[in-house]
């Protein structure tokens, strides 16, 4: 531990004595039965913690599958904790990072009597930018009554924060537009020019961090400081003994996300405008700033419209629209070429007055940033990436990615020897768990499975319907929707469908409610995800119409879910780009596409859509697939056994009645 918790003596927690203090801490007479309310030891969760444990004193890498109940958070925080070693946690997004740093391990500290120093630490745009809430506060640029109550809002608080952590911030919602206004990016920072450097909240995080013994950060954060050095944890990770990710399962895609190159149509505009403010305000007249702001943003929406090009034109873009590079490779060069150009000339115009205010020199490396980028997409993709264009109905984003982060991750372990530990609820579908280790570089790891505790065999039931049609025909959506309201209406409600697309998600909801209009039918996309879960509250009458989202995450223990429904099995688009570019690389492996991955994938994302069920040791429950292929084809033998050892049923009726069994014990 660090110089404040020197009163600990560690030598007592190490080697052998970790185990037995690890057995001591989870033993019915343990700390955590007296501090914990409701504590029950479990077999599954003394196995996993004390195989952390080994893993911490070995300095090993560690896999392990921990079934829904096990109790995964404390097996491994707990021997963390004893083992007196310097820490990093890594978790799959913001609120979970909140929920470890602010519920779980204070609880768990307080419970074990130790003296342990905990931090937090999120990407700075998580961070209120006091310099630039002043400078919003003064510009009066707002688009509607609601941003202005908003960033009121924001100003009250941030004269009593001292974290400047934005989720304190009560009835601010994370897509407001005072938020980017109120924080800073890797481009707009002023670093050690700004007004406000010794104030600064991600600084002063930053600290935090480098003096803590444990740091709670998420895979996001993690993967994007690899790259861009931006954050705090690059220098944090040789520092520490121990690294552990929790829903481990999400880390290959949060890595491919931030490990790849992006240029973005918004980062663009949002210069031009920059450039622009900061030209009137200092340097007025010194050089043609609307020119050259209108320069870079006709550059950047020209380069939008190629993206999109002549089939997309005109059409209303939903959600995120993935095009292939080679659609779009046409269209794209002299787009690109122009938003250079334009860049180009923007940099040497900041350059010139780059003396007159500290904003110049930081908005002329974004513009001859944004010249490089912009060249770089113009030139082939590097080995091993692959490229592709997202289209969303604010920007275009044009992403060159690695396809898996086996070389990162490698080479982290290679220079920084300490534990390595991966858990989650669904890592695979077989002994090996061959779906994580595979695309992680791990396959030399130690592995461990545990099971869950829960009775699924008597409290769970599956059911594939025999009748239904293909999932890729027309009235798929519209049977799906029948049939889930006929279990809704057969339980009373408490009933998510969860769909594999969000183009087929309106579809199912009309036929719903079409068929059920008795139902509080609840969709995705009509209101925030929060505000659906609260308004479906106890689930009575209630049924949630979602798609990825709502897939995993969820945490519904209690009678308020007993029913969830698939609609399809949820293999990878095959239209994708990444997914594409896996199949070729498995092609020229010699391997079997359709089985190791897209079955593969298919397995982990059922599992996690299934994990939304059965969440306590008295919940109880249907599961219901609704594509037929799971009855005819071979491959639905190895999807349901990657399942919970759920009791399956052959006919509606069975299905039916199980559902009013439910509703009857109400």
């Amino acid at each position: 531990m660090s110089a404040a918790s020197d009163s600990w003596d560690t030598d007592t927690a190490l080697g052998g004595e970790l185990a037995r203090a690890v057995a001591a801490a989870f033993a019915v007479d343990g700390a955590l039965a007296h501090h914990e309310p409701g504590f029950i030891p479990r077999d599954a969760q003394d196995q996993m913690a004390q195989r952390i444990a080994q893993a911490l004193d070995a300095h090993e890498a560690l896999v392990v599958e921990a079934g829904t109940g096990v109790g995964k958070t404390f097996a491994y925080l707990v021997p963390l904790l004893l083992s007196g070693r310097r820490a990093l946690v890594s978790t799959a997004t913001k609120s979970l990072q909140d929920q470890l740093f602010l519920r779980d391990l204070p609880r768990l500290r307080d419970a074990l009597g130790l003296p342990v120093r905990l931090a937090l630490l999120k990407g700075r745009a998580s961070y209120l930018c006091r310099w630039r809430l002043q400078q919003a506060e003064l510009s009066g640029h707002l688009p509607d009554r609601f941003a202005v109550r908003a960033l009121h809002r924001v100003s009250q608080w941030a004269q009593a924060t001292r974290t400047g952590d934005m989720a304190e911030v009560e009835g601010l919602d994370e897509r407001s537009p005072v938020i980017p206004l109120v924080t800073s990016t890797r481009d707009n920072c002023l670093g050690t020019e700004c007004p406000e450097h010794r104030n600064c909240h991600v600084m002063l995080a930053r600290r935090e961090a480098m003096a803590a013994d444990l740091v709670v950060v998420n895979h996001h954060l993690f993967f994007a400081d690899m790259a861009l050095r931006d954050s705090g944890v690059a220098e944090l990770l040789p520092t520490v003994d121990v690294a552990v990710f929790d829903e481990a399962h999400q880390l290959v895609e949060a890595g491919v996300q931030f490990l790849g190159t992006t240029l973005a149509t918004g980062q663009a505009i949002e210069l031009a405008r920059d450039l622009l403010a900061a030209g009137l305000q200092h340097a007025r007249g010194l050089q043609p700033w609307a020119e050259l702001q209108a320069g870079v943003e006709k550059a950047a929406r020209e380069l939008r419209l190629a993206a999109a090009g002549a089939q997309l034109e005109g059409r209303e873009v939903r959600g995120v629209i993935k095009r292939r590079w080679e659609e779009a490779a046409e269209e794209l060069p002299p787009a690109l070429s122009a938003l250079a150009d334009a860049a180009r000339a923007a940099g040497e115009g900041l350059a010139a007055v780059a003396e007159a205010a500290p904003d110049f020199p930081k908005l002329e490396q974004r513009a001859r940033s944004l010249a490089v980028l912009a060249r770089h997409f113009e030139d082939e993709a590097a080995s091993g990436h692959v490229r592709w264009v997202d289209l969303s109905p604010q920007q275009a984003r044009l992403v060159e990615s690695p396809l898996d982060i086996r070389e990162m991750l490698t080479e982290q372990r290679q220079l920084s020897p300490k534990a390595w530990i991966f858990t989650s609820a669904t890592l695979g579908d077989d002994e090996a768990l061959s779906w994580f280790t595979a695309s992680t570089g791990l396959e030399d790891a130690a592995r461990l499975r545990v099971g869950s505790p829960f009775d699924y065999a008597n409290h769970a039931r599956a059911w594939v319907p025999a009748r239904l049609p293909l999932p890729n025909a027309a009235g798929h959506p519209a049977a799906v929707g029948a049939l889930a309201a006929r279990c809704a209406v057969a339980l009373g409600g408490r009933t998510f469908v969860l769909t594999t697309t969000l183009r087929v998600l309106p579809l199912v909801a009309d036929a719903l409610r079409a068929a059920a209009p008795e139902l509080t039918l609840l969709v995705q996309g009509s209101e925030p995800r929060r505000a659906l879960l609260q308004r479906f509250g106890d689930g009575r009458g209630c049924v949630l119409v979602g798609s990825q989202s709502f897939w995993e995450g969820i945490d519904m223990p209690g009678d308020a879910l007993q029913c969830v429904l698939i609609d399809k099995l949820p293999f990878p688009p095959p239209g994708d780009p990444l997914v594409e570019a896996r199949v070729r690389q498995l092609r020229e492996q010699g391997r079997n596409p359709f089985e190791d991955y897209f079955v593969a994938e298919a397995a982990v994302s059922l599992k996690q859509g299934a994990g939304r069920l059965i969440r306590t040791e008295s919940d109880r429950g249907l599961l219901v697939l609704c594509d037929t292929r799971v009855r005819q084809m071979a491959y639905g033998r190895r999807l349901l056994a990657a399942l919970p050892p759920m009791q399956v049923l052959d006919s509606e009726e069975e299905a039916l009645d199980w559902l009013r069994e439910l509703a009857a014990a109400h």
